[in-house]
């Protein structure tokens, strides 16, 4: 966060002063304060943006093993350099695969066909190649890369040791990069259920696999999946459990061209979780999550009960008891001719409303044996475009105000309503309740079996293990630094904001304000403000000669000279409140021809009215001697 001081102006002390330096500070001091609210508001918004960004890094970028890569970045250069190291796992692991080494070790090509499908592309023959990402690569870093559009493809790969469902989770996480996008096709990742007949040369739509998770996308529609298949405890089938679709916009992951991390995390205690680049997505229980619900209910429908005939719906019924009104005419019609309206002055009622049009000629290769008479185009009549019509005035229609329609007898209640009908409940024959679905079976293999229409979708570090903090760090050491250096090879500040926007469309608002805010405050700042009458008045008043040392001394004496006469003032009131008689009113008189002698003076020296404080400026501005003896006379004034 970026702190401003705000400070005072130069020279501004904050005490009370008059004149036109005053309004100028203080309109001056306003904007400034508008400016300082501006720029911390811009650099509050950047700040929390720049946080935004921190937190969008994930932890894992500090999860770093210093030994698994070295960075060096370049001053001179606008990529990041990097050092790039095999990632090795750090705990205990049922599966790992990078790729770094080239070729296909362990990994097996299916050689079957797919079941009904057409035979010209029912062989798994795409094409699958190890090779490095086309954008954002880091050397020495390689995935698996589908090649083939519109074949089936197939491969998969041994688990270093089966993994069983019991007290440890399972966390299966690997990297998807759709290079050049995806129309139709998918990057999801099968675990093969484990079994003696387990043939990896020979894995195909229809093995049997526990667990199906990854992205899958087809024309707009965006899916993660995850599927896994539940043996019924009963019957010994099995039957696939969808998990809830997100509630995260899908899209970005499908169409940024960068490499995103895929995790699923399933916890014994029956819960599950989805992630993408480490960020939860998706959620949920297995009990209550899945669809369809993993327990069927208690109670089902009876299929063999059937509505009687003489079962009732109808909420409602025509009363039987009604009678049409004798006045009711059906024969009325809904809209009858204004008998009001009235022909409006200069209807050209001669003239038609479109016409030959005069220019027109007929083409010359036109035979009007194979073509017909020739006619000139139809064109709007130009006499009618300054009349109100043309051609015979037909009254307007108007709704029939005697018109009701066929009449219908009014609803009523049906007294024989017996509900909506439905077949009753018996208990569910197939019912079971199986209170942990995490003990799924075991897993023994991992296989992509995949079709699509969009080649050099990219697949790399696979991981699959019972610990978190095994998976982060392993994510850490292979997608975290592809990130690093896909961000390092970003464009443009500008080109990063609208990619944000794009993402959270709120961001344009701030993007507006933050615009338009140092433009407004600039205008405020810097626009001339309009002088007001008052600052007339203070610019006449500055209009005068310059004040000598020798003024404000006279002036200063005659400040003291005039406290001195107040003291005697205050002396002499005493005295005329005990004088009485005629002395008195002689004092009165006296000191009335004395107030209306001062004012006449004021009068000639200004326009104002005669306030004490209006006189008092108009004594300091004269410079006359004689400034205690006014200040005496009004402050008799004001007495009486």
């Amino acid at each position: 966060m970026w702190v401003m001081r705000c400070e005072t102006l130069p020279g501004f002390t904050g005490e009370r002063q008059t004149g036109p330096s005053t309004l100028l500070i203080t309109s001056m001091q306003l904007h400034w304060d508008w400016l300082c609210l501006g720029v911390l508001l811009i650099s509050s918004v950047t700040a929390e943006m720049h946080d935004e960004e921190i937190q969008d890094a994930d932890v894992e970028v500090e999860d770093f093993d210093k030994n698994s890569q070295e960075t060096d970045l370049d001053k001179g250069s606008s990529s990041l350099e990097v050092m790039y190291k095999t990632p090795k796992p750090t705990g205990e692991v049922y599966f790992t695969e990078t790729f770094d080494d080239g070729v296909l070790t362990g990994w097996i090509l299916s050689k079957t066909k797919k079941e009904d499908t057409d035979e010209n592309i029912a062989k798994y023959d795409g094409r699958w190649e190890v090779e490095e990402l086309k954008e954002n690569t880091v050397p020495g870093d390689r995935g698996l890369v589908l090649k083939s559009i519109a074949r089936h493809h197939a491969i998969s790969a041994m688990l270093t040791k089966p993994f069983i469902f019991d007290t440890k989770p399972l966390i299966v996480q690997y990297e998807v990069n759709f290079q050049d996008g995806i129309d139709c096709g998918g990057a999801y990742v099968k675990l093969l259920s484990s079994s003696d007949d387990l043939d990896l040369e020979y894995f195909f739509d229809k093995t049997p696999y526990t667990i199906m998770f990854g992205p899958d996308k087809c024309g707009e529609d965006y899916k993660l999946h995850f599927i896994f298949r539940h043996k019924n405890p009963k019957t010994g089938d099995y039957e696939e459990k969808h998990a809830k679709r997100p509630d995260v916009d899908l899209k970005k992951f499908y169409s940024d061209k960068r490499t995103h991390l895929y995790t699923l995390v399933l916890k014994p205690d029956d819960t599950f979780e989805m992630l993408i680049d480490q960020s939860v997505v998706s959620k949920g229980n297995l009990l209550e999550d899945m669809v369809p619900p993993v327990n069927p209910p208690k109670e089902i429908e009876d299929p063999n009960d059937k509505k009687p005939d003489d079962w009732d719906e109808r909420a409602k019924i025509p009363d039987p008891n009604a009678v049409k009104p004798d006045d009711w005419d059906e024969d009325e019609p809904s809209k009858i001719e204004d008998p009001d309206a009235v022909k409006p002055e200069g209807w050209l009622d001669d003239e038609l409303q479109y016409i030959p049009d005069p220019n027109a000629e007929k083409p010359e290769d036109w035979d009007e044996e194979m073509d017909g008479e020739w006619e000139a185009p139809q064109i709007p009549n130009p006499k009618c475009e300054t009349a109100p019509g043309c051609g015979e005035w037909v009254r307007p229609m108007m709704t029939n105000p005697n018109y009701k329609g066929k009449w219908k007898p009014p609803m009523i209640d049906n007294p024989n309503y017996q509900g909506i009908w439905s077949p009753q409940k018996i208990p569910n024959p197939d019912y079971f309740e199986d209170l942990h679905p995490f003990e799924m079976t075991a897993v023994s293999a991992i296989g992509l079996e995949l079709w699509s229409m969009t080649p050099d979708i990219y697949f790399d570090n696979f991981i699959i293990c019972s610990e978190k903090e095994v998976a982060d760090r392993w994510a850490a050491d292979g997608w975290g630094l592809k990130k690093l250096v896909a961000s390092a090879n970003e464009p443009g500040m500008f080109s990063q904001l609208v990619t944000a926007a794009e993402d959270r469309p709120w961001l344009w608002v701030l993007y507006i304000l933050t615009l338009a805010l140092p433009v407004g405050l600039g205008v405020l700042f810097c626009w001339p403000t309009k002088k007001t009458e008052e600052d007339i008045d203070y610019k006449k008043m500055d209009v005068s000669k310059p004040v000598t040392k020798g003024e404000l001394e006279q002036e200063r004496g005659e400040i003291d000279d005039e406290a001195e006469l107040e003291e005697e003032k205050e002396h002499e009131d005493i005295a005329l409140e005990e004088g009485k008689g005629e002395g008195e009113d002689k004092n009165d008189e006296e000191e009335n021809e004395a107030a209306e002698g001062s004012q006449e003076e004021e009068g000639d020296k200004s326009n104002k009215s005669g306030s004490e404080d209006e006189m008092k400026e108009a004594d300091e501005s004269t410079g006359s001697g004689d400034g205690p003896m006014k200040s005496v006379r009004k402050r008799r004034v004001r007495k009486d």
